[in-house]
């Protein structure tokens, strides 16, 4: 019975069922399925998504209402693995925020679940975050990644001084930096001296950590 249920679960995600989500993954819990099969049968399904989002197939809404359909269906999943005091095993960690100046949360939202779901551990920073409080967390948390978002041409050069920040208290060596939002790519992100900008941000993630894209997280 569990196995149609993880079945079920990689396909609301398939079908960006938001409505059903926190239903079948609480389903799945009461059965019994492994919180953590739980959690990989979503990403399976944000995977699919992101490859057909790759090839054009599919478009960023769909992208932004797959992660929805995530975001609805973790809470009782990861309060199910804090239950049983399972470790879930992780790619690596990531910081990610939107950066001072800037109180747009829909991109780097979608990111930070996404990034969850395929197997990272996320600290989200919120909206509107200081250049020095980036720098705090990374002295604090030590990620491998910080992920910043600018959705205003206006912000887009306080990724920038985060960076030069993070060179000045000789921290830039310690993290890889993405850089997204609607205004960013690659070229402005080797501009500012980030390793990678987020139009796929689980993918970018990866390939920076040189983490396979396929198996589970």
């Amino acid at each position: 019975m569990a196995g149609s249920t993880l079945e079920e679960l990689k396909q609301i995600v398939l079908d960006f069922d938001m409505d059903k989500a926190e239903a079948v993954a609480k389903q799945a819990i009461a059965e019994g399925a492994d919180p953590l099969e739980c959690a990989r049968a979503l990403t399976d399904g944000i995977r699919e998504i992101g490859d057909k989002f790759g090839t054009g197939e599919l478009f960023l809404p769909d992208l932004v209402c797959a992660s929805e359909v995530v975001k609805n269906a973790l809470p009782p999943i990861i309060s199910e693995i804090e239950k049983q005091g399972k470790e879930r095993k992780t790619l690596g960690k990531v910081i990610i925020g939107t950066v001072f100046g800037d109180i747009h949360s829909i991109g780097k939202s979608m990111v930070a679940t996404l990034l969850f779901a395929a197997g990272f551990e996320v600290i989200d920073l919120g909206i509107n975050v200081k250049s020095e409080d980036f720098l705090g967390a990374v002295r604090e948390h030590e990620p491998d990644i910080l992920a910043m978002s600018a959705l205003l041409t206006t912000t887009m050069m306080e990724q920038k001084n985060v960076i030069e920040g993070l060179k000045k208290e000789h921290l830039r060596d310690r993290v890889k930096v993405i850089v997204g939002g609607s205004p960013i790519n690659q070229e402005f992100a080797d501009s500012v001296g980030a390793d990678g900008s987020a139009p796929e941000g689980v993918k970018v993630a990866r390939k920076l950590l040189n983490k396979s894209d396929k198996g589970g997280g």
